[in-house]
């Protein structure tokens, strides 16, 4: 039998240039021997998600999501549940594309990310299960909480270009005078910390926000987080870490705590209990503390490069 794709993606990704390649993806999938089909997101809250479950559930052997990191988040939010799940390949049209730097797709060119399909090489990825009191959602990179957390997404990605990681000291000064921590349990593989932080990250590649010093110890498809508590909120001392940490020289340092771990439980401890503090899943709002991460290693299938 022939086996099917469906290009699922953004029409506004990549200053709405994915629109004018959609003909030259559908004609790379048929040379791989796929029948093609693509699909339009929408408006209309979990589009892609919504999409990637009817995808799956139809019996399409491969979805390509194109867009940016949000839109390849929905469609892994569409399929990581089922018993069945439909291999992935991404193609990335977004500002960060963390994922698709940590897979070797190419980022500058539409056609260069959909041709790695051709060359068929796979790899199966860990995938970050978050199950809050009411829902469950999942990530493919990382999962953050805490008042800095905005310092990891919230530099523009053309600041990010001009001035390099100098970009994210300036962010990170800008925001000192407006800094708060947060008192949290977290349990997690080699114990407990009960204590005030001022960041958590959970990821699962060694890429956050275009860097890859941060979490220098990260392996594909190894079945474990990477952990980083920042505990501090001393202004002097944070703005130290920032520069340590886009260095890759943190990891050892007394203030940070890195770690892997295969799960995770945050929950609100002492002055915080009774707070609303979000979880950020790949750079999206998810959900507020208490959450419980697992790691689902190995879970979904996808086309990488070289």
């Amino acid at each position: 039998m022939t086996k099917k794709a469906r290009l699922i993606y953004n029409p506004v990704s990549g200053h709405e240039q994915m629109p004018k390649n959609v003909a030259d993806i559908l004609n790379v999938l048929e040379q791989a021997g796929y029948e093609a089909s693509a699909f339009r997101t929408t408006r209309q809250k979990q589009s892609a998600q919504k999409e990637a479950t009817r995808a799956a559930n139809a019996g399409f052997d491969l979805i390509v999501a194109a867009g940016g990191d949000g839109t390849i988040n929905e469609v892994v939010n569409g399929i990581a549940f089922l018993e069945k799940r439909p291999q992935m390949a991404i193609i990335p049209a977004g500002t960060t594309n963390d994922y698709a730097r940590a897979l070797h797709i190419p980022r500058e060119s539409i056609k260069d990310a959909v041709k790695v399909i051709l060359k068929q090489k796979t790899r199966k990825m860990d995938i970050g299960q978050a199950t809050f009191a009411n829902h469950t959602q999942y990530f493919v990179n990382i999962a953050a909480c805490g008042s800095l957390t905005e310092l990891t997404y919230g530099v523009p990605s053309e600041v990010k270009s001009a001035l390099g990681y100098t970009a994210y000291l300036i962010k990170g000064a800008e925001m000192l005078p407006h800094l708060t921590t947060n008192e949290l349990r977290l349990t997690y593989d080699d114990g407990v910390y009960e204590g005030k932080l001022s960041m958590l990250l959970l990821g699962m590649t060694n890429t956050i926000g275009g860097f890859e010093q941060i979490m220098p110890d990260a392996e594909l498809g190894d079945g474990f987080f990477q952990l980083i508590v920042v505990k501090p909120s001393d202004p002097v001392k944070l703005l130290r870490l920032i520069a340590l940490a886009l260095n890759g020289k943190h990891v050892d340092d007394p203030d940070i705590i890195y770690t892997k771990t295969r799960s995770l439980k945050i929950e609100l401890f002492g002055q915080s209990i009774g707070k609303e503090l979000p979880v950020n899943l790949d750079g999206e709002i998810g959900a507020y503390c208490p959450v419980t991460f697992k790691n689902l290693q190995r879970r979904i299938e996808f086309f990488v490069g070289e």
